[in-house]
């Protein structure tokens, strides 16, 4: 195992570039002296682009871990229009390289938000007879990233159409896409990291680690609350206050070579900054006593 340790915007509730609720370089320079290695991207634009990317990062002596881009895969008009955003993000990962190609920013596809699934939880997935045009629009997006020297990851996310290890297993079926294992969500959408560990781990070439907590997620869901009153009712604890076998996923990386992205979603407003920034100082000392 040849891992190095990000963090994310998205631990501080940051999900737009403009209007975030902390400055990108005092972000960076907190997470640097908490011991983390990089970042991942979070909103393509917050932490710059071209020099002003690769300047901010060099200032701190971090990397890039890649960034989320998700495409309307189901809706080929949709994920037409859709490239240009792809292509923006490749141009921003493209311009911070790594010396070390295992720790190349990796475009982390995935789908928006599934209206029916992020309210209701158990809505019925994508029909049958659409899994072959999806995967091959997946496929497509993979190729465009190859194609500008990256190395793409799929990320499966509760509330969206790949959400189950099926729905997973079928994506990897029919896909040569590499994917980002997401501990908590996949644990939150009934599956055992662990075990994806074993089957899987031929394919994964990026991990979002990340507790949660399936008692949370049912009481709020039961109450009927949708994908983001899961994140605000504490779905998504500090790493070692959860569910997740964590333990167990660590010693199940074997030859891992990659980041590992520590993420805690969190709400993206309201944020008590000191507080975030507390558990994520706490997640990296976690992760120091268990050996990374």
């Amino acid at each position: 195992m040849a891992v190095k340790v990000a963090n994310a915007p998205v631990n501080f509730g940051i999900y737009r570039a403009d209007g975030a609720p902390l400055d990108p370089d005092a972000l960076l320079g907190a997470l640097a002296e908490a011991g983390y290695d990089g970042i991942d991207s979070g909103p393509i634009g917050y932490l710059g682009t071209g020099p002003e990317l690769r300047e901010r990062l060099a200032r701190t002596g971090m990397g890039l871990a890649g960034g989320w881009v998700d495409l309307r895969y189901e809706d080929a008009d949709g994920f037409t229009a859709d490239l240009a955003g792809l292509d923006a993000a490749l141009a921003v990962f493209t311009s911070a390289p790594a010396v070390d190609g295992r720790f190349a920013p990796r475009p982390t596809l995935a789908c928006p938000a599934h209206p029916e699934r992020s309210a209701r939880g158990a809505a019925p997935g994508l029909p049958d007879a659409a899994w072959a045009g999806f995967a091959s629009r997946v496929q497509r997006a993979a190729d465009r990233c190859r194609d500008r020297g990256l190395e793409p990851v799929f990320h499966h996310h509760l509330g969206t159409l790949v959400e189950t290890s099926e729905e997973v297993e079928r994506l990897l079926e029919l896909t040569d896409v590499s994917l980002c294992l997401d501990t908590g969500h996949l644990w939150l959408a009934g599956g055992d990291p662990v075990a994806a560990l074993r089957e899987w781990g031929g394919r994964i070439r990026q991990l979002h680690l990340k507790d949660a907590s399936r008692r949370a997620h049912d009481r709020v869901r039961a109450a009927g609350g949708d994908l983001t009153a899961v994140v605000a009712g504490g779905a998504f604890p500090p790493l070692g206050a959860g569910e997740v076998d964590l333990p167990g996923v660590l010693d199940g990386l074997g030859g891992y070579e990659g980041w590992l992205v520590v993420e805690q979603d969190v709400p993206g407003s309201g944020q008590d900054l000191g507080r975030a920034l507390e558990d994520q100082r706490a997640n990296r000392a976690w992760l120091r006593a268990h050996g990374c």
